[in-house]
């Protein structure tokens, strides 16, 4: 029997909400089996709702109800429906009422991880998107805001630590010390998603940071008990996020506490909870003997992101779940900003670009395409998307391009004048700008609106006797599900010329495109730019800074990217200049076209970027770090054969090893340090260069190389060192792979964080051997499907970070990764569904692979028992 196909919510059906609830009073008991709540509202009728009936329906799920009272009358069950997902009320009064509901829940068997639920004998809650029907019944929608007061009681021998949001305004103790209490009252109206309570034994780590107002704020991260010396990174980041807001965007935090809980069983990474931020602990705690550096620098751009959702998406929230990028794209360009401004601006925009061509493009051009402003979903838990956070972060960046840093930030201030405590659209983040600048964003708009990635294929044609160029630009805007047909779409388009000499170019063009000093307005399907008084044919630079999140094709030689490589003062595009040259001479080697002359030419430009003293570490790093395999993939388009790809990478790699180890192997012994460890980003950058040096050498594969591995791992003072060599050899089959192995578990089988990258580094080997070896581990006693992040790292690493052998041809990997989403499925719908996203790109794989990826969808999709959260993926992929 086909499973029925549930009923899409949709954006053109929102409708304000009969009722407000205005405050919640909420007395939680904590226990294991049953915790019970007891939720006090004061409810009244929306003015602003049309047609309001006399019933009041409450969403609920998974709980079980004990009373119900209304303005202290208790209800009988003639009084009101209650089923699997609603409690309706019949007849509510007219006039403002007090509406009271007992409600028992079981945190211990709660595998979901939504509602409230226990992590390692720890009492904790996540709320977003819709859990909070999973404490008591409640109008669970973003725009309902309330006011809330907290009591909280538990045993005080296992939870001596009670949390909530807001200020802790009461404590005391009962039956002789045996249980306590603490209530937390939070000023601030917020929407039940944002509410969040924490019950348990652990320890702070205390700090204070002082409001540009002059207010004492105290700040404490707690964590498991003898993991505090992990948790200070986390704080130093905390307060200089909260410095960089007030200095940036004028922001100042709002409370007397902020306090951050790190929690071993966490779906997603962290969570914004007014003035109580909930951690997945794996972006907490780091140390140089724990964490890499390319984890410090996650630890500090999430709890940056976390931080600043206090103003874009807490004080100011989303009016429905559609409009989730009002709060996610525009945090990440904000945590972007603060990343780029703590470490290296250009060095961040390369490492989000990557992260957008990466997650976002494929998802883009794949059957699982939908705007940064979907129109419907089926569950909402599966639009928290690349989509939504990378390229709604690209828009909010567009923004800036179009009308310049200082009336954007205008447009910032009006946004949060103007909206404060408020549940608002894009419309209304929009006219912000409008109004502060007088720049109509209205064929912007369509960003929104439109799913896929605009292409922009481009001609450069210059005339030597006119001294004129031209730019001819087509916009292709291919059909995505839902949309065959396209609007063109306003992309802002940096540009320059270099010329003959190297030097920048004058831009001289006088067609009104020009919406900045070297940003034109791409409006049209086709479009040309005519730059006059050119003294020499230039060599253009396309779409620097990546100034709009869009594919770009233009004809150019391997001479003309050298210049690129070695002149352009666009630091991002000398970066973007040697991608591209990566990638075209990969796909070369794929069509037998290598040319060793061409590739000399790319050689010699990178080895100029290695000598130059002038450029960052880091940035240097990122020049050798060769495109991945799914980069080339995305270039090939269509018909993809991963292992041909992978055949090509090998050599061509292995190639270029050889022509930069007169460099690369010098470099590889002056980077290295007796300093102590530190975060900071010269000295990141110093091992990530060094890291870089010692992966390329890797490609050779010769027994030196092998050798040389080991001896890094073994000589290795911090985890960046010693991950960079335990990931490289486990992709090799050699006696060393085993010893390095076999010492990282012995080291950190204690450690529940760090032995993920044990089950990672397996994971995403392309070794034939590897589908076994991830079945095997699946029964390791270290690993544990109902933990979230066990799974990601073994099964989601396999999934996403090893084409080749997911993509078997024999179908194998699809079987396995589709049976087991199923498997998590029955514990974690959340986390099961995020693993079949694995399948988002198989309609470009050949034929067969293709077929073989839609069958293991299809046997997902025929499962009668699954949740919605599953089905909506495997439909919409099946759709494609």
């Amino acid at each position: 029997m086909k499973p029925e196909a549930p009923r899409p919510v949709l954006l053109a059906d929102y409708r304000p909400p009969d009722f407000l609830i205005d405050a919640v009073d909420l007395d939680i008991k904590l226990d294991p089996q049953r915790t019970r709540i007891k939720a006090k509202s004061r409810v009244r009728r929306n003015d602003k709702a049309a047609n309001a009936t006399a019933k009041l329906t409450l969403d609920g799920e998974y709980l079980e109800l004990e009373a119900v009272l209304v303005n202290g009358k208790a209800l009988t069950p003639d009084d009101y429906d209650a089923d699997d997902t609603r409690l309706t009320l019949h007849g509510v009064p007219k006039k403002p009422f007090t509406l009271e509901i007992t409600t028992v829940v079981s945190p211990e068997t709660n595998t979901a991880l939504q509602g409230i639920y226990l992590s390692r004998g720890v009492y904790c809650s996540q709320c977003e998107a819709q859990g909070f029907r999973r404490i008591t019944y409640f109008i669970d929608r973003p725009d309902v805001l309330s006011v809330y007061s907290v009591r909280l009681e538990a045993d005080a021998a296992t939870c001596p630590v009670l949390l909530a949001n807001g200020n802790l305004s009461e404590r005391g103790t009962l039956d002789g010390g045996k249980r306590h209490y603490a209530v937390w009252r939070d000023p601030h109206p917020k929407p039940c998603y944002l509410f969040a309570v924490v019950g348990g034994n652990l320890s702070p780590v205390a700090s204070a940071f002082k409001t540009m107002s002059g207010r004492n704020v105290d700040l404490r991260i707690y964590v498991e008990h003898g993991k505090e010396d992990r948790a200070h990174w986390a704080m130093d980041a905390l307060k200089r996020a909260m410095a960089w807001d007030e200095k940036r965007f004028g922001r100042e935090y709002d409370l007397d506490i902020f306090n951050i809980v790190a929690v071993s069983d966490f779906n997603m990474g962290a969570m914004e909870n007014k003035g109580l931020n909930i951690f997945n602990d794996r972006l907490i705690l780091a140390s140089a003997e724990t964490a890499t550096d390319n984890l410090y620098e996650a630890i500090e751009s999430v709890v940056a992101h976390e931080y600043f959702h206090n103003w874009t998406g807490n004080r100011i929230t989303c009016r429905d779940w559609f409009q989730l990028c009002l709060k996610e794209g525009l945090t990440v360009y904000r945590d972007q900003e603060f990343s780029g401004d703590e470490r290296s601006p250009t060095v961040q925009r390369i490492s989000d670009v990557r992260q957008l061509r990466a997650l976002q493009f494929p998802e883009d051009q794949g059957p699982m395409a939908h705007p940064v402003r979907p129109e419907s979903y089926i569950e909402i838990n599966n639009f928290y998307t690349p989509t939504v956070y990378e390229k709604g972060a690209e828009l909010v960046r567009m923004i800036e391009t179009i009308l310049g840093r200082a009336a954007f930030k205008a447009g910032m201030d009006l946004y949060f004048e103007r909206h404060d405590g408020d549940a608002a659209t894009i419309e209304d983040f929009l006219a912000c700008f409008e109004d502060a600048s007088g720049v109509s964003l209205e064929h912007f708009k369509c960003w929104y609106e439109q799913s896929g990635t605009p292409e922009l294929f481009c001609e450069f044609h210059y005339d030597k006797a006119a001294m004129t160029a031209e730019l001819k630009v087509q916009q292709i805007l291919r059909p995505t599900p839902g949309q065959p047909k396209k609007k063109p779409l306003y992309i802002p388009l940096r540009i320059g010329l270099i010329g003959a000499n190297g030097q920048e170019m004058e831009l001289d063009i006088d067609d009104g495109s020009l919406i900045g000093k070297d940003v034109v307005a791409i409006t049209k399907r086709k479009q040309t730019i005519r730059f006059k008084n050119v003294p020499s044919r230039p060599v253009p630079s396309l779409l620097r800074s990546f100034s709009a999140p869009v594919t770009l094709t233009l004809e150019m030689s391997d001479e003309d990217i050298g210049t690129l490589i070695i002149n352009d003062r666009d630091l991002f595009n000398r970066w973007q200049a040697t991608n591209t040259g990566l990638v075209k001479s990969v796909l070369s080697v794929m069509q037998a076209k290598g040319e060793r002359s061409k590739g000399l030419i790319l050689a010699g430009a990178i080895r100029s970027i290695l000598d130059d003293a002038s450029l960052e570490d880091a940035y240097k790093a990122e020049v050798i770090k060769l495109p991945s395999e799914s980069d080339v993939a995305r270039e090939v388009g269509s018909n993809v054969d991963p292992n041909a790809i992978r055949s090509a990478f090998q050599y061509y790699s292995k190639w270029l090893a050889e022509q930069l180890a007169p460099v690369l192997e010098p470099l590889y012994v002056r980077q290295a340090t007796a300093e102590p460890y530190d975060p900071n980003a010269k000295s990141a950058g110093r091992r990530a260069l060094r890291n870089a040096a010692l992966t390329l050498l890797t490609a050779r594969a010769g027994q030196a190389d092998l050798e040389r591995l080991e001896t890094h791992f073994v000589q290795a003072t911090n985890m960046t060192d010693a991950s960079c060599a335990l990931m490289l050899l486990a992709g090799i089959e050699c006696p060393e792979r085993d010893r390095v192995l076999a010492a990282f578990y012995d080291r950190w089988k204690g450690d529940h964080l760090v032995i993920d990258s044990w089950f990672a580094a397996q994971a995403q080997a392309p070794l034939i051997s590897t589908l076994t070896t991830v079945k095997a581990l699946m029964t390791h006693p270290l690993f544990k499907i109902t933990t979230p992040n066990k799974v990601r790292a073994l099964i989601g690493t396999f999934a996403t970070a090893n084409p080749t052998q997911f993509n078997r041809p024999d179908g194998a990997g699809y079987d396995f990764v589709a049976a087991t989403a199923l498997d998590v499925d029955r514990i974690n719908p959340q986390v099961a569904a995020r693993l079949l996203g694995a399948f988002r790109s198989y309609t470009a794989l050949e034929p067969v692979r293709r077929a073989k990826a839609k069958a293991a969808l299809q046997s997902v999709a025929e499962t009668v028992k699954i949740s919605r959260d599953l089905r909506e993926i495997a439909t919409r992929m099946l759709e494609a």
